[in-house]
């Protein structure tokens, strides 16, 4: 037998799975853009405001901070409840995944509510000076978010069935984005309401 002939009957060598899944990886080089175009709208809330000596504007109506500290603790209770549908599907727990996210969805339709709460009861528009330009601009995109968020939630609750312990990275995708979400969040309630009081 030739060295060549050796050699073309060796089988071939399997591919070891990849340490991160496309899924998952994608996700993160979409969550690298997101961050770009986040930081683009808050350096450009922070420009505007060191033009201004009183900020927000003289006659803005101040906001009310309860509501949006109560809707910060339902968007964080959301990233914990979404962290504990991975570990119920790293366990093989299809029911638990599925139980924790259908949690997870409603706490988050319960902040877009209280969104849409706020916005009726703000006293301001988003045309009324440039502070609420910004608030509306920035807090809509941020709602935006959130409700794409719920969505994508809702596809892989709907899907439940098809993950399992060791094929899961589609839910660790939509865990990554919703974390994302709610990091993005203490950003926003931070520049938007804290440093306005």
């Amino acid at each position: 037998m030739t060295q060549l002939e050796a050699h073309s009957e060796r089988p071939a060598p399997a591919h070891p799975e990849p340490k991160v899944s496309p899924s998952l990886l994608g996700m993160i080089l979409f969550i690298a853009s997101e961050v770009m175009f986040f930081g683009g709208l808050f350096g450009a809330y922070f420009n505007i405001r060191a033009g201004f000596g009183e900020w927000p504007p003289a006659g803005t109506p101040e906001i009310e901070i309860v509501v949006t500290i109560a809707l910060t603790a339902v968007l964080l209770s959301s990233s914990v409840t979404q962290h504990l549908a991975v570990a119920a599907i790293k366990r093989d727990d299809r029911r638990g995944l599925a139980r924790w996210i259908g949690i997870t969805v409603c706490l988050g339709l319960a902040f877009l509510a209280g969104q849409a709460y706020e916005y009726s009861t703000l006293g301001f528009g988003p045309a009324d000076n440039v502070f609420t330009t910004l608030f509306f601009t920035i807090t809509g995109f941020h709602g935006f978010h959130v409700a794409a968020g719920v969505v994508i939630l809702i596809l892989v609750m709907l899907r439940a069935n098809r993950f399992g312990a060791e094929h899961h990275g589609h839910v660790e995708a939509a865990t990554y984005y919703w974390h994302f979400v709610d990091a993005v969040w203490l950003f926003v309630f931070t520049a938007l309401y804290l440093l306005t009081q």
